[in-house]
């Protein structure tokens, strides 16, 4: 019999605007997954700050793992903890992994299959829907997930839960701070030693993506813990804004120093001005729907990058003919998040969590 009173797995009521953000930045990370297929030289991509997008989440995450669990971990215990982030997660990480491998046995624009053995695949497979890096692909850049290239972000997240549950929910105040400052130090020399904050996705550069969310993960559990909450009256579209600034802004020979400002001062900030704001009531469930539909939009919209890549490869469209193409593409991918929640993630969910309250009885 478990001790653990099923009320207090409850999922808290959410901040709006903070979600309508969060599908903000999913769709900066799929335009800007789309072009950088285009243009190797991201000077050229007009979104090629779209990966910060990355940055933004994990501050987020922060926020929101600290409003969600600071007042009740405790009585929930650390199992229960992370069997709420499981089912919260890993659905779609297995989803996602099922795409990415459907994509890349029946990609009509590619040959490179025939270089891998089923052994071969089978393990890709599997690391990829145990969230077990593996960058063992050699024509994906060695991604440490080549089926579903983005998971290598829920890997650090998976890590940054585990972190939190033992050390981070009850570490003192002083130690927070100074563990903050060190870890925007830590973020600072990554960025200056790789030129960019772009790292953490690939075998080569696999620690840069314990600097990013060692920050930024921090970061928000202190915006929420130390209530840097700034009321205003932005709203979404202001925010929306502001938030975009980011992804859009140019390179120059100062990028690094310019993209580590922007994740260790802007995106905090724009997180307290979220928890601060309300929607216009028009805009409230753009808001909403962009919350729920920006994770299955993030786990699934790689299924169509490596296979936009091949074609483009072989075909070279230009001009109107790749716009089409990529806005095309984004809503279709739209649609497919938005099956993928309905039908998929959400019903998966409510099992799994129907079964786990039954336990608890």
């Amino acid at each position: 019999m478990n001790n653990v009173n099923p009320g207090i797995l409850k999922t808290k009521q959410h901040f709006t605007i903070l979600d309508g953000l969060r599908g903000v930045a999913a769709m900066a990370v799929v335009a800007f997954h789309f072009l950088e297929m285009v243009y190797t030289d991201y000077s050229k991509n007009f979104i090629g700050h779209g990966f910060l997008a990355v940055d933004f989440f994990f501050c987020l995450s922060g926020f929101v793992i600290a409003y969600a669990y600071d007042d009740r971990i405790e009585k929930m215990g650390i199992m229960e903890f992370f069997k709420s982030r499981i089912i919260r997660l890993h659905p779609l990480v297995i989803f996602g992994s099922i795409l990415g491998l459907l994509s890349f046995l029946f990609d009509p624009f590619s040959g490179s299959i025939a270089q891998y053995s089923i052994g071969n695949i089978t393990l890709l497979f599997l690391s990829s829907a145990l969230l077990i890096p593996f960058p063992a692909m050699e024509d994906r850049a060695f991604n440490l997930f080549g089926l579903n290239a983005p998971a290598w972000s829920l890997f650090w997240e998976y890590v940054a839960n585990i972190v939190y549950a033992f050390v981070l929910y009850k570490i003192a105040r002083k130690y927070h701070i100074a563990l903050t400052f060190i870890a925007a130090a830590v973020l600072f020399t990554v960025a200056y030693r790789s030129g960019s904050l772009m790292g953490g996705w690939g075998g080569d550069n696999f620690w840069d993506g314990g600097a990013r969310i060692f920050y930024s993960f921090l970061a928000g559990l202190l915006i929420y813990r130390s209530n840097w909450i700034i009321k205003n009256k932005l709203g979404f579209a202001g925010l929306s804004i502001l938030l975009m600034l980011a992804f859009l802004m140019p390179f120059s020979k100062y990028s690094w120093l310019t993209e580590t400002f922007v994740v260790v001062f802007y995106f905090p900030l724009l997180v307290a001005l979220g928890a601060g704001t309300v929607s216009a009531k028009a805009l409230n469930k753009i808001c909403v729907f962009s919350g729920k539909i920006s994770y299955p939009l993030y786990m699934t919209h790689y299924v169509a990058i490596w296979m936009f890549s091949n074609y483009y490869n072989t075909y070279k469209p230009k001009g109107t003919e790749l716009a089409l193409i990529v806005a095309g593409g984004m809503l279709a991918l739209v649609s497919l998040a938005y099956l993928t929640m309905i039908l998929f993630d959400i019903p998966v969910r409510k099992y799994l969590n129907r079964k786990r309250i039954k336990a608890l009885k």
